[in-house]
């Protein structure tokens, strides 16, 4: 199984935790796995992209225009801006949640409208869903990332076990009830 999964997002979300369990996770599987640094404004509110690759032997994290099986995305104008790095049959998994980014707050610009329409019109398969709601439910607005997990394990061949251990070992002891929520409200 070789497979290249970018996460983006916006600084503050949570991807580079979301990075760490998805590398953990397929550790445990026997693959070898990179995991890039973030790459970005990492500070809240820029935008962020980290690396998963993982199969039988990885030379490196960086994933190339059009070599994404994944995009994860916690926001819906990230997906469309990392759009040029999936594959032609590869699927964004994102969060319908916008966040206006700078250019957008300060009225230079308006927030593009139909993004899940104008990207499944490239072809992408767009998987959306508002991952915020779920994460309110599951007891916190940080609980995004976890529901994008879960939505994305959707399409791994991996048991649900494997998921909860790795939560349990990348979360920290007093969140861990509330990740494994937001997975499973995620998972659906």
């Amino acid at each position: 199984m070789n497979m290249n999964i970018m996460i983006v997002g916006v600084g503050g979300q949570g991807s580079l935790l979301a990075s760490k369990l998805l590398g953990h996770l397929l550790l445990t599987q026997g693959l070898d796995v990179k995991v890039s640094e973030v790459h970005g404004m990492s500070q809240r509110g820029g935008s962020v992209v980290t690396y998963v690759k993982c199969g039988d032997k990885v030379a490196s994290p960086v994933i190339d225009i059009g070599e994404a099986d994944y995009i994860v995305s916690f926001e819906l104008l990230e997906a469309a801006r990392w759009l040029p790095y999936l594959k032609k049959d590869g699927r964004i998994v994102t969060n319908s949640q916008q966040i206006d980014p700078m250019p957008v707050i300060t009225g230079a610009a308006d927030y593009p409208e139909d993004l899940i329409e104008k990207m499944k019109a490239t072809g992408a398969q767009v998987d959306a869903m508002d991952c915020l709601a779920l994460a309110e439910e599951a007891g916190s607005q940080k609980a995004v990332n976890l529901v994008l997990m879960g939505r994305l394990s959707h399409y791994f061949d991996l048991p649900e076990e494997a998921w909860m251990k790795a939560i349990e070992e990348m979360v920290p002891p007093k969140f861990v009830e509330m990740n494994k929520k937001a997975f499973l409200l995620g998972k659906g």
